[in-house]
């Protein structure tokens, strides 16, 4: 009697194996570009969302939190000076989170061109200048 066994030889495996590995790959990588973009859209979202709040903080106040009341006059009601006498906050839903890559969101008075502020997020590296994920994000700036 002649029995054959069934089953993947050590080759067929191996090629198997190779398949698998290579799309786990590609997905991975995939994957790690779409989480990215997803970052940057949110931090552009988020800097919309602040500039809105800051017209709104501007309607009542008559003017634009200092730099040292930083973003966080948004949430609470600034004590520095000049303290907002009609603040009438919060302006924003929760309290000032961080960018998408855990830094602070930065904001400075007054802003480039003229701009009365300027907001603005340095990236994944979270140091200034960049390309692709640690690339910048700013007010004033369109994508």
């Amino acid at each position: 009697m002649n029995q054959t066994q069934g089953g993947f030889t050590y080759v067929e495996t191996l090629v198997c194996l190779a398949v698998v590995l290579l799309l786990t790959v590609v997905v991975g990588i995939a994957s790690i570009k779409i989480i990215d973009r997803a970052k940057e859209t949110k931090c552009y979202k988020e800097i919309e969302t602040f500039k809105d709040a800051l017209e709104e903080y501007y309607l009542d106040c008559g003017r634009f939190p200092t730099q040292e009341q930083g973003l966080g006059a948004l949430w609470e009601k600034p004590y520095l000076y000049p303290v907002p006498v009609l603040w009438n906050g919060p302006y924003i839903d929760t309290e000032l989170p961080p960018d998408p890559w855990g830094y602070e969101y930065n904001y400075k008075v007054p802003g480039p061109n003229n701009l009365p502020y300027e907001i603005f997020s340095y990236g994944s590296d979270g140091e200034k200048g960049g390309e692709g994920t640690a690339k910048d994000i700013y007010s004033w700036k369109r994508r």
